[in-house]
């Protein structure tokens, strides 16, 4: 009996041993190899196709390293994976590159004026060049400047610059939106009458013109003028360069983007990829993706490419660990459809075209979608049941320490981490900065239940405007854009607001910066948040109408509270905060359950919130900061602070912990604190016209309660019950941005305008209205 015991212990121990199976790679290797380590295969590709045919085995699949450039992107699919797991790693931490790109050996030859050209095999077309690893500037005008602030230059007469290319054709125009909210691109066709012919400009779900400044035009031979540029004309197959000093043509080492996917998990709710692993590996050369970034994303303000060096669709138990992605054209890492307990975890993100890190499900799991700012679905023809309509979006997924910064380097409605038609993610201890729009945004209200935590998130909205270094949006399936429909909606029907955000949000123990906007901006109906522990170092927390939002125990460095156009009945809370400033309401007459024991920077700021009817345990007195001036924002124990239930933050658990990425992440300017009350009222007492009253728009609080593309234009307070601007149509809240064909940047504009018309019977207006623009005529008589 103890023999059979033996035997069939050394038989299981047998099995369990030749169930877990390596495979070698390297660049040396041979595909006809075994994949042993004495005989490794060269590719990738057939290491993953013997590595899914291992039925029920544990792969690892080992790269020695260098550089494996991809023929094809790597598909990993459900229907053919039958190994119970799949692990794809650097052999001993070696350098292992994933290229997306292909190696050229050129033949080069002096063209003129320093620049040379060689001829490229056929079947070879790119739109990245690498030279000695570095990435090389696409010809391109007005010229590559590193320290211009957008897009690396613009101009504003670039389009009238290509007009005057012999083959504008096959250029590319790209501008920031008119009102900055990200950007367009755009591929000229040709030219008719002296009028460029474009396709494109889907890459923002706000339609609007380009900004008449932000815009720059590439890829085009006459504007190869300056060294580190080039331009490949693909149907002569050349390559035009002109090399910097300090490239050596002849040995220069020649890389071209190829792919826009590099590894692609594909399967399936029903069927998903389980259970594979990329660790230690760097993804470089993936191709641009801006014009493919065109699916509208619900009523948000994003398009959206689902693709990316690392695309997860159909997944569940999958990890991305310990690596890095640089140098890429699009998104780095794309969780797109069903995806459920994927992890992302201690990767070093940066220099990519467009987002790092999206979690994005399909929008037929929304029921009622609407997909424009601008729709809105009746409530008799609204689906009133609670949820999500199918399973298809991630859910129970994280990013967690993670180094991530210059992400949006083209596409400018890009983000550190996206989240949009997703439950309960996970955004834990990542360093996020230097990005064009928001660190972290989330989309919509679809389906809550995310967990935003320990985040350092600075230098953000760095090239365009109205936005938070965290930004959301709401714009559920009971949302409109006319306000008095959503306000007696929302009155009748409270039972539509969580239809989709039935999930609490929870955005804790994180520290904010925003230079150019709010360090927290929640817009446009975002509702169901717990918003605590948070230190906000320059641009204060902004809640936009929405509902059942707490905010509590949060600190706000030289900034305060900004409540916007705020629902009845909104069951908002604003409670034990540290603000540094007066509250900023904008149109806000029902304050929420409860605005109170908060500690204000003097009396005049407190007694100003009072006179609305709120703060009325609320203190005023010096917060008694013990270190600010080195970020310590702890409160002395004799702090006023702790009289109204404020308690101590942790100041030293921001950001990525992982010691090797938390010693080149940058850390966020401090600001020098300032203890002051803040001006007088935005609303101010305005100046009466044709019967109503009007102000100019003052700060950056109404340009974004408004819509508006800067902070000017004059704010229709009040129209008047009988007056000519009630009779020509002008209602409260309008905003007057132009007259008569003129610009409105103040109160004084329009009195001109209007006294100077003063023989005519009407003149035309351009209005801002629900963030729309609309014309409308004005009756001077």
């Amino acid at each position: 009996m103890k023999q059979i015991f033996f035997f069939c212990c050394v038989l299981f121990t047998v099995q369990l041993v030749s169930a877990q199976t390596i495979i070698h790679v390297s660049t040396d290797g041979n595909d006809r190899y075994t994949g042993s380590s004495a005989k490794p295969l060269k590719t990738v590709a057939k290491a993953v196709e013997l590595a899914t045919k291992r039925t029920g085995e544990q792969v690892t699949i080992l790269l020695h390293g260098g550089t494996y450039y991809l023929e094809k992107e790597i598909n990993i699919a459900a229907a053919g994976m039958t190994c119970s797991s799949l692990a794809m790693s650097a052999y001993q931490q070696e350098k292992v590159f994933i290229s997306a790109g292909r190696l050229l050996s050129l033949q080069w030859k002096p063209w003129k004026n320093g620049i040379y050209t060689a001829t490229v095999p056929a079947g070879i077309t790119f739109e990245r060049l690498f030279v000695n690893g570095r990435l090389q500037v696409l010809a391109r005008y007005p010229n590559y400047d590193p320290n211009a602030k957008v897009f690396h230059g613009t101009a504003a007469d670039a389009l009238q610059e290509a007009r005057k290319w012999k083959h504008p054709e096959n250029s590319y125009v790209h501008a920031l939106h008119a009102f900055d909210w990200g950007g367009f691109h755009y591929r000229i066709t040709g030219v008719k009458d002296t009028t460029l012919l474009m396709e494109g400009g889907w890459q923002n779900n706000r339609p609007n013109g380009m900004h008449p400044q932000y815009r720059f035009v590439e890829n085009n031979l006459e504007a190869l003028d300056t060294a580190g540029e080039w331009y490949f004309d693909s149907k002569a197959r050349q390559l035009y360069y002109y090399p910097s000093g300090d490239v050596q043509l002849p040995q220069a080492r020649v890389e071209v983007a190829h792919l826009k996917n590099s590894i692609v998990l594909r399967g399936s709710a029903a069927a998903p990829v389980k259970n594979v692993t990329l660790r230690g590996l760097h993804f470089i050369h993936n191709e641009r993706t801006f014009m493919d970034t065109r699916e509208p994303l619900l009523r948000s303000d994003w398009t959206i490419y689902r693709g990316g060096a690392v695309l997860f669709d159909g997944t569940e138990n999958c990890r991305i660990s310990d690596c890095e992605f640089s140098g890429l054209g699009g998104n780095a890492i794309m969780l797109s459809n069903y995806n459920y307990h994927d992890t992302i975890s201690g990767c070093y993100l940066h220099d990519m075209g467009a987002s790092a890190v999206c979690f994005v499900g399909n929008v037929k799991a929304v029921r009622s979608p609407n997909f424009r700012y601008e729709d809105h679905t009746p409530y008799a023809q609204l689906d009133k049941t609670p949820g999500p309509a199918t399973n298809n979006y991630p859910r129970e997924c994280a990013a967690i320490n993670n180094l991530i910064h210059h992400a949006g380097e083209i596409e400018k409605q890009a983000t550190g981490v996206e989240i949009s038609i997703a439950s309960a993610i996970t955004a834990s201890h990542n360093s996020i900065y230097n990005t064009p729009r928001a660190g972290i945004n989330i989309g919509d209200g679809c389906f809550g239940g995310h967990l935003l935590e320990y985040n350092d998130v600075f230098n953000t909205v760095m090239e365009t405007g109205d936005h938070g270094a965290f930004n959301s949006w709401g714009r559920d399936r009971y949302w409109a854009p006319d306000r008095g429909y959503m306000d007696s909606l929302a009155a009748a029907h409270p039972e539509l607001i969580l239809l989709d955000a039935q999930k609490t949000t929870v955005i804790r123990n994180n520290r904010f910066r925003c230079d150019h906007g709010w360090d927290i901006d929640l817009d446009d109906g975002s509702s169901n948040y717990h918003i605590y522990n948070n230190v906000c170092l320059n641009g204060g927390l902004k809640l936009r109408e929405g509902f059942a939002r707490v905010v509590e125990n949060n600190i706000m460095v030289n900034n305060s509270f900004h409540p916007h156009v705020w629902f009845k009945n909104s069951g908002d809370v604003f409670k034990h905060n540290i603000v540094t400033r007066k509250y900023f309401p904008i149109q806000v007459n029902d304050w929420g359950k409860e605005v109170d024991y908060n500690l204000f920077p003097d009396a005049t700021s407190l007694q100003a919130a009072q006179q609305n009817g709120t703060d009325a345990h609320s203190v005023a007195g010096d917060p008694q900061f013990i270190h600010a001036a080195q970020g310590n924002y702890e409160v002395a124990a004799a702090s006023p602070a702790f009289s109204i239930g404020f308690k101590n933050i942790p100041m030293d658990s921001f950001g990525v912990m992982i010691p090797a990425l938390r010693k080149i992440a940058l850390q966020p300017d401090i600001p020098a604190f300032i203890n002051q009350s803040g001006n007088t009222s935005s609303e101010g007492n305005g100046v009466i016209l044709l019967g109503g009253v009007i102000k100019s728009i003052s700060g950056l609080g109404e340009r974004s309660a408004y819509g508006l593309a800067d902070e000017s234009g004059v704010l229709v307070v009040a129209s008047g019950e009988e007056g000519l601007l009630t009779s020509s149509g002008i209602k409260t809240r309008d905003v007057i941005i132009m007259a008569d064909g003129q610009k409105v940047k103040t109160v004084t504009d329009l009195l001109d305008i209007v006294k100077g018309a003063s023989w005519k019977s009407s003149i035309p207006l351009v209005i801002m209205r629900n963030q729309q623009q609309q014309k409308i005529t004005l009756r001077l008589k």
